[in-house]
């Protein structure tokens, strides 16, 4: 990851062009101490379009595509989301975060952010920075197993009172999701909104690449990556961790479960948005329960401190989409109850694995896809 060699000239490629080699003559501006404090001091403005901005730079780290075409590489961006450059890795970490130092440094200087503060291997820089070089789903190979594409991706089986599909003609796993959802919403034991299964197909791909087998060190398993305490709270033996009907089936249950708590406190704050908004918002905040848990989204509009942006979005909300209401909740508490980067960054790429699946001419026409 660090094979470049660290040299005193920083590159910078950014929107506008290329800004010319930065000499060290000149005394940069005094950094701030804190990351944090650049939250703190950002209005609530800076969210619009915040969304789209951060899900076009996980494309291209998610896709190896744009500025991380080369993925020896960290790209700098704003807290706006707003792409500002990228810098060549160095030959080793350390160097690397002199680089982005100076990186951020020179852009202060050039009026290009205006404030900056230094970043280490374990602090938090700003402008922000994220690696081009990342453990992430090969979203192509990810699509094709969803989508039973080689035989030996194809399923059948039986959980609870499920039978899908048999031996002699099995399906794939897109048509297992659709089915334990169908199934469920027959029976009247799922009140979620239209658009979860679509996002709940993204989650698949994202939290496993749809690998039924798929294992994490903090011991999440299966293809939707449920923790032992999950599995456990949906009665899930041992022996059927890894069943695929019975991950689909549990993982629906902990949404219907997170709706259930989210909803009211939700409608009581949001309830006046258009209905597709107001939707759309719901869907991505249950996204975001199922990766952070449902108590930190329940306190971004509870709490009396973090519901501040909510209060300020659900007042404001004809300036910002959905996404941007969700994002701007979440950046403008950043560095709170446990909340960062990471939690934007998994429901920007459960975006783009929906985006994927809706690009397909399996899906694209289906209702599934908007």
């Amino acid at each position: 990851m660090w094979r470049s060699v660290f040299y005193c000239v920083v590159r910078i490629v950014a929107l506008a062009g290329i800004i010319a080699p930065i000499a060290h003559a000149s005394e940069p501006p005094e950094p701030e101490k804190d990351w944090v404090e650049v939250v703190r001091n950002s209005p609530y403005w800076v969210s619009q379009g915040v969304y789209q901005n951060i899900t076009t730079i996980r494309r291209w780290v998610l896709k190896e595509r744009g500025f991380c075409s080369v993925a020896d590489r960290h790209i700098l961006f704003d807290r706006r989301g707003q792409f500002l450059g990228y810098i060549d890795d160095a030959a080793t970490r350390q160097a690397t975060q002199i680089r982005l130092n100076e990186t951020r440094a020179a852009l202060a200087e050039k009026g290009k952010v205006d404030s900056w503060v230094p970043g280490s291997l374990s602090d938090t820089g700003y402008p922000f920075a994220l690696s081009c070089l990342q453990p992430h789903v090969d979203l192509s190979a990810a699509v094709d197993r969803y989508l039973g594409r080689s035989e030996s991706d194809l399923l059948w089986g039986t959980w609870d009172d499920l039978i899908f599909a048999s031996q002699a003609e099995p399906r794939s796993l897109h048509q297992a999701m659709m089915y334990v959802y169908q199934t469920r919403l027959d029976q009247q034991r799922l009140d979620l909104p239209a658009t979860l299964p679509r996002y709940l197909g993204g989650q698949v791909l994202i939290e496993s690449s749809g690998q039924a087998n798929a294992h994490s060190r903090a011991d999440a398993k299966g293809i939707l990556q449920l923790s032992p305490s999950a599995l456990n709270d949906c009665q899930i033996k041992p022996v059927n961790h890894w069943h695929r009907l019975a991950q689909v089936d549990c993982a629906l249950k902990l949404m219907q479960q997170n709706a259930r708590n989210l909803e009211p406190t939700f409608e009581e704050r949001f309830g006046h948005l258009p209905d597709m908004k107001r939707d759309q918002l719901f869907t991505l905040l249950l996204v975001q329960a199922y990766h952070g848990g449902v108590g930190r989204v329940l306190s971004l509009l509870t709490d009396e401190q973090l519901s501040k942006p909510a209060i300020y979005f659900a007042r404001e909300h004809e300036e910002y989409s959905a996404g941007d209401i969700l994002f701007g909740m979440i950046f403008h508490n950043l560095g709170r109850d446990r909340l960062g980067l990471a939690s934007l960054y998994y429901v920007a790429d459960v975006e783009l694995a929906t985006e994927a699946l809706c690009a397909t001419v399996d899906l694209r026409q289906e209702h599934f896809c908007p």
